[in-house]
């Protein structure tokens, strides 16, 4: 799943090759993308991108004073092309979700693999109009978010800190990959209540959340969009990979599966050398 970083890195890409260049015509291929009709995504036709930015996963270009806004979901991505097809794409059982065409024959794809199809595309007046933005949390690489916001948004929450990290109405931007990273460098348990930790423990998480996601951004830079998953997964210390050593400690990697999905962590960097249970079975062991 894209996230913060690959987010940010795409915003970035698009300021770079897109401002400046007019919305020829969008081709919809998978109707379910599209989460808006008004206004249509036929207005865009004409209006050129004047900026591109980020909330939190959501990917947002300004055209012309209308928000072109995508969130990738899971299995989503966007694809450039530097010359697209002139014909209209035929719909089909393929990955190809949308295509947007630019004035210059240059443009994106949108596309989706699996089977889920929970790529959404929104075309608004505000990006507020959008529920997931509006309910969005703090965004950890801005300025305001700080070790004293952080132990605020912790206060009195007795749930798990890697659900907490994954909330987008807590924080903004970060998933199960960046979780497992931050709470790596953190040395912490994904179990540990977040109402549980003290300030030192606060401050650690916090430094480790905006090195995290500051680095990721940083080795993103000037990457071409195409190159952005590789990157994120050469880049990532445990998640993805169980059953490989540590890169701190040496410790065989772990993994705890879960209906949908798995983290994954290192015991003796963040459980005092203790495996943790399924969460559907047993609690930590002890």
């Amino acid at each position: 799943m894209p996230e913060l970083p690959e987010v940010e890195s795409l915003a970035a890409f698009l300021r770079e090759n897109a401002i400046g260049r007019a919305i020829a015509r969008v081709d919809v291929v998978a109707i379910s993308c599209l989460k808006t009709y008004d206004p249509p995504i036929t207005a865009l036709s004409g209006l050129s991108i004047t900026d591109v930015t980020r909330y939190g996963k959501f990917l947002d270009l300004d055209v012309d004073g209308l928000h072109l806004i995508v969130h990738l979901s899971r299995a989503g991505w966007l694809r450039w092309k530097d010359k697209l097809p002139a014909a209209p794409p035929r719909p089909g059982k393929g990955p190809l979700a949308m295509r947007v065409h630019l004035d210059d024959e240059s443009g994106f794809d949108l596309t989706e693999a699996g089977t889920q199809k929970r790529l959404a595309v929104y075309v608004v007046r505000d990006p507020q109009d959008v529920p997931g933005i509006r309910t969005l949390g703090p965004d950890p690489l801005r300025e305001e978010f700080d070790a004293e916001a952080l132990a605020s948004i912790l206060d009195g929450r007795r749930t798990q800190i890697k659900g907490v990290l994954r909330d987008q109405s807590v924080i903004a931007g970060i998933g199960n990959a960046y979780s497992d990273e931050v709470l790596h460098v953190a040395k912490m348990s994904p179990y540990k209540l977040a109402a549980s930790l003290t300030e030192e423990e606060i401050a650690t998480l916090y430094e480790a959340i905006v090195t995290t996601l500051g680095d990721a951004v940083e080795r993103s830079k000037g990457l071409a969009a195409k190159d952005l998953k590789g990157e994120k997964k050469s880049g990532l210390r445990v998640h993805g990979r169980a059953g490989e050593k540590c890169p701190v400690c040496g410790d065989t990697i772990r993994e705890v599966s879960f209906a949908d999905r798995a983290l994954q962590y290192c015991p003796t960097c963040q459980t005092g050398g203790k495996p943790l249970a399924d969460r559907r079975m047993s609690r930590l062991l002890k």
